[in-house]
């Protein structure tokens, strides 16, 4: 959001068909990140409905995920590690992907609009 000026929020692939799944058609990708943990046969089931709805899907996955790679438009893999270690190792693919929208909208990535420079705490 900050700095491709694009709204964006993440939800739960619970949520899916609770709102999200109105939004998607062939112009709005969805991003996915896809850790093979306790929903991941749920996720695999969100991504064929949005293909179902002709969605762009770009997925953040672990290596040798060949589900995963019949289903999305774009792939990016990720290195086999601990479940505790994938939203951070995740984090660094998505800040590059935020980045790089923003430099293909033309946005000033080294200064924002409307950002604060300090936090004010009340």
């Amino acid at each position: 959001k900050e700095i491709s000026y694009i709204h964006a929020e993440g939800y739960p692939a619970a949520e899916m068909k609770h709102g999200p799944i109105a939004l998607v058609d062939p112009l709005t990708p969805s991003v996915f990140l896809i850790p093979k943990d306790a929903v991941y046969e749920k996720v695999i089931l969100n991504l064929e409905e949005i293909k179902a709805r002709k969605g762009q899907i770009i997925a953040v996955v672990s290596q040798g995920d060949d589900r995963v790679h019949n289903l999305a438009d774009e792939i990016i893999e990720l290195p086999e590690c601990p479940d505790f270690l994938h939203p951070i190792i995740a984090s660094i693919p998505l800040q590059l992907l935020a980045y790089h929208i923003a430099l293909f909208r033309g946005c000033d990535v080294d200064k924002p609009r409307n950002l604060a420079k300090s936090v004010t705490v009340e």
